[in-house]
């Protein structure tokens, strides 16, 4: 059954469709299996249906119902420049995936996680600077300079493959960010981003 016999601005992926999407996703996350039914309203937003429904009686139920969305925002298409299709997981997207995500991971330290739960874009110079200087002082004290304090992040300047990272704390999926050059941009909305703190 395709979403054509059920006239609607709602579309579920068919078996074909959804394992292209699998794809996709394995390709850049390492992700095999999407647990539920894809569902996309719009161009580009998908929602990920776990519950009994069959397909029919969603495209019923829309029918007779104002529905908003069905499922859980999970995933974002977006074309990129040179018109190839990305993938961009919401927050509810890695963490629902998360047994599955072993690819593009960004692993963010203390300093970082605050500024990136503020909605702040990662600039990547500026810690990188933090690092050199830090292993500057370690050399000049005469400790190891390969051993960095944790709360720059690790033993190596930031260098992330560009495109689109999951981002990680500790044991937390926090979304999907884009790496370029020298930055991450940020995508979590502004009613989710931490407010800054009173002084």
């Amino acid at each position: 059954m395709t979403h054509q016999k059920y006239p609607s601005r709602l579309k579920i992926f068919n078996k074909k469709e959804k394992e292209r999407f699998e794809e996709k996703l394995n390709e850049q996350f390492g992700i095999e299996n999407i647990p539920g039914m894809i569902l996309q309203k719009g161009t580009e937003k998908l929602y990920l249906f776990q519950g009994s429904l069959s397909e029919k009686q969603i495209y019923e139920l829309e029918q007779t119902l104002p529905i908003e969305k069905v499922g859980i925002y999970f995933a974002k298409t977006v074309e990129e420049r040179d018109g190839e299709d990305k993938i961009r997981l919401s927050i509810e997207g890695t963490q629902i995936l998360s047994d599955q995500i072993n690819k593009n991971i960004f692993e963010l330290n203390d300093e970082q996680v605050e500024e990136w739960m503020r909605g702040s874009e990662l600039l990547l110079d500026y810690f990188n600077k933090l690092i050199d200087e830090e292993k500057l002082v370690k050399r000049a004290e005469g400790r190891d300079a390969g051993v960095l304090d944790s709360k720059l992040g690790g033993k190596a300047r930031v260098k992330p493959e560009r495109g689109f990272l999951v981002m990680k704390y500790k044991d937390n999926f926090l979304g999907t960010g884009k790496a370029s050059e020298n930055k991450i941009s940020n995508f979590i909305p502004k009613n989710r981003r931490l407010k800054e703190r009173n002084n």
